[in-house]
Formats: structure tokens, sequence, C-alpha cells
């Protein structure tokens, strides 16, 4: 049996099976984050900033900002075409 990942999520540290993705890391967190986050009301950075998605494999020592927004995710269509 490995060890459990250590990996940070808006500067709380969680642990997690070595198998666990950026959702997995999210709903640990925060349950109600993981729902808005499929609301595309919230996404996820890396340590740097960067959108990551949520099916990302977690690697140890990863940090994740869960970021809420007031707009939802793009959807691909434009309303003002």
């Amino acid at each position: 049996m490995s060890a459990p990942l250590t990996v940070f999520v808006n500067g709380r540290a969680l642990q997690l099976p070595e198998s666990a993705d950026v959702l997995a890391a999210v709903r640990l967190f925060d349950p109600g984050l993981e729902a808005s986050l499929e609301a595309g009301s919230a996404y996820v950075t890396d340590g740097r900033g960067l959108r990551v998605d949520p099916a990302t494999a977690l690697a140890g020592g990863a940090i994740l900002r869960v970021v809420l927004s007031s707009r939802r995710a793009p959807t691909g269509h434009d309303a003002d075409a």
C-alpha cells in the first residue's frame, strides 16, 4: 500500500489516495465547491494561477485554488452573434 498524497486546496493540506484527481481534492475540501465546478460557476487553478482540468491526476505537493466566479464557463456559443 502506498502512502497518501499531500495536496493543498485553498491553503489547506489534504491527504488523498495516490490515484486522486483534482476533482477528488475539491470534493474532499468542500463538496459544495464540487457542485460549483460542475455548474460552471467555479474553476480550479494550479500554484501558478493556470486553470487545470478537474480530471487532471494529482502529484504530491500540488497547490490548487478554487476560484468562484459570477460568470459561467464559456459554452462555445456567442449570444451576441
